[in-house]
């Protein structure tokens, strides 16, 4: 049996740059300070990366999809010109409010977990050693629902998602912390091990 991977799924608006309403231009794409470090930390560690971002502008008219494939080839290469890697970023382009084809409650629109079940079988995910991490609740409770571990980042509408949360959930400033103190955890762990084939 092929060795499962494991992953660190991300919400992109609030987390991965500053928030902003219907974001879809590369002019008013932003970083948060650390983005860009942290998800080379996480491939460092072995760590699928992937992105999954409700992109409700399309159904609402506010923007089309090839705005959102535009911006998300843009995000992939700024990663790569800092050593780091996207393994797959996944949009729903769907609301129950929105106009024409794209008005429907949808299976892969975060809390719900379609594209989640689609990654796992892509990329062949261990769901218990992985991670969902988000600024809204909508990103824990798709954690909790598939055994995932939830991180709840304070960008974005995380200072207001705090109050929000009825589970337990890590809570850290930003994605930067969070990479920091995962990759402290694990090269502890690591010593420990060693420390402990030392000792027999």
């Amino acid at each position: 049996m092929n060795k499962k991977n494991r992953a660190i799924f991300l919400d992109r608006d609030g987390t991965i740059n500053i928030e902003k309403n219907y974001l879809h231009k590369i002019e008013d794409f932003e970083w948060i300070k650390g983005t860009k470090e942290a998800i080379k930390i996480f491939n460092n560690l072995g760590y699928k990366v992937i992105i999954v971002t409700n992109q409700s502008g399309v159904a609402r008219g506010y923007y089309k999809e090839e705005d959102v494939e535009i911006l998300n080839i843009y995000m992939k290469e700024e990663i790569e010109k800092k050593g780091g890697n996207i393994d797959k970023i996944y949009f729903c382009p769907h609301h129950v409010d929105g106009i024409g084809k794209y008005k429907k409650q949808c299976k892969n629109r975060k809390p719900e977990i379609g594209f989640f079940l689609d990654a796992k079988d892509k990329f062949n995910i261990d769901f218990v050693n992985s991670f969902i991490v988000g600024d809204k609740i909508s990103d824990l409770e798709a954690a909790i629902r598939l055994g995932m571990n939830p991180i709840l980042v304070e960008t974005g509408y995380g200072e207001k998602t705090k109050k929000e949360i009825y589970f337990k959930t890590k809570i850290y400033k930003d994605l930067y912390e969070f990479a920091l103190n995962l990759k402290k955890n694990i090269e502890s762990k690591k010593t420990k091990k060693e420390e402990n084939v030392l000792l027999k």
